[in-house]
């Protein structure tokens, strides 16, 4: 079993075709993983989808269908990580330390969170995915293994 958590500017690429559409729609094609994504993440997606419909980079039409799709994958695809108090102040120590936005902190103190009770209960380490570099590089100085969907044409 492999566990990954996602964040939003790879996890958009399931729902938009971009660079590394094919290799994230190749993750969701085994049953043998599992996918955690921080609770933000839909916002982000959501937010994503509808700029690109008010810029007429895809149309309302299918931003709608897209968004509809993401709410029923909620229910079924992922493991929502709920933002704690601890996430926030993790993600506070990871802004400062790596110079994130806010939600890159958020999304990065997640997936050390979901690691850290990945190696407390014995399982596979998380494979952070992200296509941002910015937060890619604190993943990996956080002990994270990373994976950039953008590497995957």
């Amino acid at each position: 079993m492999a566990i990954y958590l996602i964040d939003s500017s790879a996890l958009v690429k399931r729902y938009i075709k971009e660079t590394g559409s094919a290799w994230v729609l190749g993750l969701f094609a085994s049953t043998s993983h599992e996918f955690f994504i921080a609770a933000i993440t839909s916002v982000e997606i959501v937010a994503a989808i509808t700029r690109r419909a008010r810029g007429r980079s895809i149309s309302a039409t299918d931003a709608t269908m897209i968004c509809n799709q993401l709410k029923s994958d909620l229910q079924t695809d992922y493991q929502i990580v709920e933002i704690t108090e601890s996430i926030i102040t993790k993600g506070m120590v990871l802004a400062q330390t790596y110079g994130l936005r806010g939600y890159d902190a958020i999304q990065l103190a997640a997936g050390v969170a979901v690691n850290s009770l990945c190696i407390t209960h014995n399982l596979p380490t998380v494979t952070f995915v992200s296509a941002d570099n910015e937060l890619n590089a604190a993943a990996l100085g956080e002990g994270l293994v990373i994976e950039n969907p953008n590497s995957h044409p």
